[in-house]
């Protein structure tokens, strides 16, 4: 007896040449992001099951702590600062060169918003607007500093920045401690801006205010660049492989200086943003201790500069370093655990990269 023989669809093998779902799934560039939060997710709940805490408890609490209502107002304005910062370092990224200098350009940038804010005599909402603007510019040309050092002097991006914002930060120190200075205060801060200099809010929340949405505006720019214009594309071609991008004609060093420069114009935007809302002054290091720039160097690190992944990324690590206090508060839990999470996530990333690393040797030699 003869007859045709029959094949499940379901178990029928892709095609040569289509890729089966679950390869797809596994070449996602989400996969990675999402995997290393859930490899620090896992691991922190290790932590606590090992100092007797609940970790369902506390992690309830993290996000009870971040997304409750009442604190929703207070955790737009923490996103909008971090994911400021996360442009700070994605933008260089996409091109293959990091920028550690945030800490510096936020200051540069916080530091000549509140000299305008406090001496030039200018009217409502026109102040404000020098002030982000003039910010935005100092922090600009001071981030480009890198890409002549890089091109002419063969200093790595990452070693000039690094090793010029602690200078940036002393320069505002000294501002504030020695000419721009409250007199009449104990703290080293300037003093208070005129009201014709402060943020405008948005409708009646308390914390987030236009901030959230220059900087949201910042981030379609970021993505509309790299996606859609042949400057994206030359950013993102060197990102994937310099001596190719040289080899095709990208001028790496003018590509350098632009990315340079519109990273730290938007970190002395933060810098304003955070000068221009309450308490509506600088402050000697309140513009670097809340740790914001770790954290969007996180954040951009897990999306892999990938502007369209920056907002989730940014939102993970915006509950987490808010929801912290919360998970202090009701599961007796020190907010330093939340670091720890924000470190475990960049361990898996750096291991993904080494990883990488040997597997392209590995196919070299082989």
């Amino acid at each position: 007896m003869t007859g045709t023989a029959t094949t499940d669809p379901a178990t029928e093998p892709a095609p040569a040449g289509r890729p089966s779902l679950l390869r797809t799934a596994v070449r996602h560039p989400a996969l990675v992001p999402v995997g290393a939060v859930v490899v620090a997710v896992l691991v922190g709940a290790v932590v606590m099951l090992a100092s007797g805490i609940d970790p369902i408890r506390a992690y309830t609490a993290v996000i009870e702590g971040a997304l409750a209502t009442d604190n929703l107002d207070y955790t737009l304005s923490v996103f909008a600062l971090i994911c400021g910062m996360a442009l700070v370092f994605a933008i260089p990224l996409r091109m293959g060169e990091y920028n550690l200098g945030g800490n510096g350009q936020v200051v540069l940038g916080g530091i000549t918003a509140a000299a305008v804010g406090l001496y030039a005599p200018l009217p409502g909402v026109l102040l404000v607007a020098v002030a982000i603007l003039a910010g935005a510019a100092a922090a600009a040309v001071f981030a480009a500093i890198s890409a002549p050092l890089s091109e002419r002097l063969r200093i790595p991006v990452i070693i000039s920045t690094l090793l010029l914002s602690p200078i940036a930060v002393a320069f505002g120190s000294y501002l504030v401690r020695f000419r721009m200075t409250d007199t009449g205060s104990g703290v080293s801060q300037t003093p208070r801006l005129p009201d014709a200099a402060h943020l405008g809010s948005l409708g009646d929340l308390r914390y987030a205010n236009v901030g959230l949405i220059l900087v949201l505006l910042a981030l379609l720019a970021f993505w509309l660049v790299d996606s859609r214009t042949a400057v994206g594309y030359e950013l993102r071609t060197l990102g994937a492989s310099r001596r190719f991008g040289a080899y095709g004609g990208v001028h790496i060093g003018r590509l350098n200086l632009g990315a340079m420069a519109a990273a730290g114009a938007v970190a002395g935007l933060v810098g304003a943003i955070m000068v221009l809302s309450p308490p509506y002054r600088f402050i000697d290091g309140a513009l670097t201790a809340p740790g914001y720039t770790f954290a969007g160097v996180a954040a951009a690190l897990l999306a892999g500069g990938r502007p369209a992944l920056l907002p989730l990324t940014v939102a993970v690590f915006t509950i987490l370093q808010v929801g912290g206090s919360g998970m202090e508060r009701d599961a007796d839990v020190p907010r330093q655990l939340s670091d720890v999470l924000q470190a475990v996530v960049i361990i898996v990333l750096a291991l993904r990269t080494v990883v990488e690393a040997r597997r392209a040797r590995a196919g070299r030699s082989g």
